[in-house]
Order: structure tokens, then sequence, then C-alpha cells
């Protein structure tokens, strides 16, 4: 039964580390004309579709190197705040620069664009989101760690 929990944390916290990682890179890529849109202090109806699509297409597109993080978090009981982030971090710069790290060496602007910043940035939120809510606890299902926390 403690593993059926488990897995159900850990699926709700990465449907909301998702939508933190997409709410990052949304709001950032509107950077100072974001204020124009805010008119009462809060995004537009359409900003949040804009982070609630990104959150789905971010899922899709990061849920097999996340899941090589999530099982490798689990077995080893990683529990560290500084771990995820950096781990979200790689995971975002990996999928934007694919499977071609070589890039063009003539434009540096390839590998220091804005946007790899905010690719880093919403991965940062979205590994901290995930710590937040499942990681923190991770390994905690195990006979053995269940033993460590109720002594």
């Amino acid at each position: 039964m403690a593993v059926i929990g488990r897995l159900l944390r850990i699926m709700l916290a990465y449907a909301l580390s998702c939508a933190a990682a997409s709410a990052v890179f949304t709001l950032g890529m509107l950077g100072p004309g974001f204020g124009d849109l805010a008119g009462a202090g809060l995004p537009p109806p359409a900003v949040w579709a804009i982070v609630a699509v990104g959150a789905v297409v971010i899922a899709v597109a990061a849920l097999l190197p996340t899941i090589l993080v999530v099982v490798a978090a689990e077995a080893l009981a990683w529990r560290s705040i500084l771990l995820y982030g950096v781990l979200g971090s790689v995971v975002a710069l990996f999928l934007s620069y694919g499977l071609d790290l070589s890039g063009d060496i003539g434009q540096p602007e390839t590998y220091l664009s804005r946007e790899r910043e905010l690719y880093a940035a919403s991965g940062i939120a979205g590994g901290l989101v995930y710590w937040l809510i499942a990681g923190r606890h991770a390994g905690a299902w195990t006979s053995k760690e269940r033993r460590k926390t109720t002594a």
C-alpha cells in the first residue's frame, strides 16, 4: 500500500512541477512587457492558457528523462534540495539541446541565449517543486527507510 501512495505522490509532484516549469518559462518569455498585460495584478486568461498548454508539452517531452531521474532518486534515497534543482536544470537543458550537443561553434549565442537561461530556470523551478512534494521523502517507502523514520 505504501508503494501505491508513493506512486500517486510522484505523479502529483510531476504534474505540479511541469506546471511550475511552464509558468516560469512563459512569464520569463513575456519579460518586461508582462506589466502591460497584467491589468489588475494577475495575468490575463490567455497567459494561463499558454501556461496550461506548456505544462502538457513539458510533461510529454520530459517524461522519459524524468522517469530515469525519479527511479534513481527513489532507489538511492536522494533527498537533497540542491540535487533536485540541479537535476531539473540538467533535464531542461538536455531537452533544449536535444541529442545534438555540438551546436554551431561559429555562433556563441547558440549556447548562451536567453531561451537557454529560461530553460535552466524552469528546470530548476520544476525540480524544486518536485522536491517539495515528493523528493524530500524519496526512498521512504522501503522498509529500511521506514524503520529509520519511526525510530
